[in-house]
């Protein structure tokens, strides 16, 4: 097995810290001016509570080839999928904690393309994550599609009781539990990459544990969200090449749904009820599928037309209006109970909330820190089994209140210590620092 060094390498591995998560799309397209990354085919493990796989709406396709413009398009839920169509990304391993179900568990191939009739960027895929935003698109309809591979991996935080940050057993008893092979002198060094197989480099077969570690060895195997089953499932996405970038959502650990707090359960049971998605059957044919977009494009546009007019009059005229339109008869209930508590109700964030109501709900589970403690660990120890990354990207999502901002410093700590004893001194850069004066004011934004 030949080891090929890349034409860069840094000298330490650079971690750039970012508020909104979609501010590292800047700092990864640096590392490909300089050539630290390709220009195409780059693999991205994303570990997160919320794929980030949407796609703007109504932006131009060819605005990714603008790089100003498209950076002020970008959001928090839809910053991936536009370096996948300008061709750069092409794999993308989506690692979500247990209580994150928003796209089905295992692979997904799909083209993200061009529509040629509305210029925008569209999806293959018929996941109701892509069919509730109304992304989907036939690949014959497309122009200029480009591949992409899906990984969607439960991570299960480590077994209660068996392990610690700061007691020593972790440290004494993490190669008897998930033993592998020491890293290739290959991976030691910053920017090499092995040219056959991870399975090559990485010994995935289940370990003997000793007599001490039996307790442990139950959770030793492939079973969904366990470290081998996400060790297997990562590394056949990085098997084909490096480098890698690896990306860190704080909010991994702990998340909460910000809209949870501005409105009340009744008011978010009735934004379920009038963003509610119906998806096609199980065996869709394309016809039925393109039924399916329509009517929920449809649906969408005219609940966002709904709530730009109660910003501008909400009063019992127009509120009647728009509730005798078909499924829109509890916007009337919905009013009404905003303008007990608030009698100027923000509608624009009420259609934002309404937006994260479909077929899933926004993940809500607040960790404690035993809980936090473990899933770190989980990162760990896979992380452990992989090659090294090539840049860091970590957002911490606590402005817009995704991750508890009470938890957000300690939960940053405890992820750069997992990661510098795993790959030695980093080079830190804490952009949001920089721009927190700028973002003082920042509310929720759909995820």
């Amino acid at each position: 097995m030949s080891c090929v060094p890349l034409k860069r390498s840094y000298k330490e591995l650079p971690v750039w810290i970012v508020e909104d998560h979609h501010d590292v799309v800047g700092h990864i397209y640096r590392a490909i001016a300089s050539r630290h990354l390709p220009l195409k085919n780059i693999k991205m493990i994303h570990l997160d509570s919320h794929p980030d796989l949407l796609i703007p709406v109504n932006m131009s396709a060819d605005t990714v080839f603008d790089k100003e413009k498209l950076f002020s398009e970008l959001s928090i839920e839809n910053w991936i999928m536009p370096m996948v169509y300008a061709g750069h990304v092409s794999c993308v391993a989506w690692l979500h904690p247990y209580w994150a179900q928003q796209i089905r568990e295992g692979e997904h191939r799909m083209a993200v393309g061009r529509d040629s009739s509305t210029t925008t960027i569209r999806v293959t895929s018929t996941d109701n994550y892509f069919l509730s935003d109304g992304l989907y698109l036939s690949e014959k309809q497309m122009e200029n599609s480009k591949p992409l591979r899906l990984n969607v991996v439960k991570v299960n935080p480590v077994p209660p009781g068996h392990w610690s940050l700061t007691g020593r057993k972790a440290e004494d008893d993490t190669e008897g539990w998930f033993a592998k092979r020491p890293r290739p002198e290959c991976s030691k060094a910053w920017g090499a990459s092995c040219s056959g197989p991870l399975s090559e480099c990485v010994d995935l077969q289940k370990p003997a544990v000793e007599n001490n570690m039996s307790s442990l060895a139950d959770d030793v195997d492939d079973s969904e969200g366990s470290t081998s089953y996400v060790v297997k499932r990562t590394s056949a996405l990085l098997s084909e090449t490096e480098p890698y970038v690896l990306d860190i959502d704080l909010d991994f650990f702990t998340c909460k749904n910000p809209f949870k707090e501005l409105y009340t359960q009744e008011e978010y049971d009735i934004l379920k009820k009038l963003y509610n998605f119906r998806g096609p059957s199980p065996n869709a044919d394309e016809e039925e599928l393109d039924e399916c977009v329509d009517r929920r494009v449809h649906q969408l546009e005219d609940l966002e037309a709904a709530f730009a007019d109660l910003l501008e009059d909400d009063g019992e005229e127009t509120v009647a209006r728009w509730a005798g339109n078909p499924g829109m008869a509890p916007l009337a209930q919905l009013v009404y109970s905003l303008r007990l508590r608030n009698q100027c109700p923000d509608y624009e964030m009420v259609h934002q909330a309404g937006l994260t109501c479909d077929s899933v709900e926004l993940p809500h589970h607040i960790s404690t820190d035993e809980e936090i403690d473990r899933l770190i660990l989980a990162m760990k120890l896979f992380l452990k089994a992989l090659p090294i990354p090539t840049l860091i990207t970590m957002s911490r999502s606590s402005l817009d209140e995704y991750c508890p901002v009470e938890q957000v410093d300690s939960v940053q700590s405890r992820v750069l210590a997992v990661l510098e004893s795993l790959y030695g001194a980093l080079d830190v850069h804490k952009d949001y620092e920089i721009s927190s004066i700028e973002t003082q004011d920042c509310q929720p934004k759909a995820s």
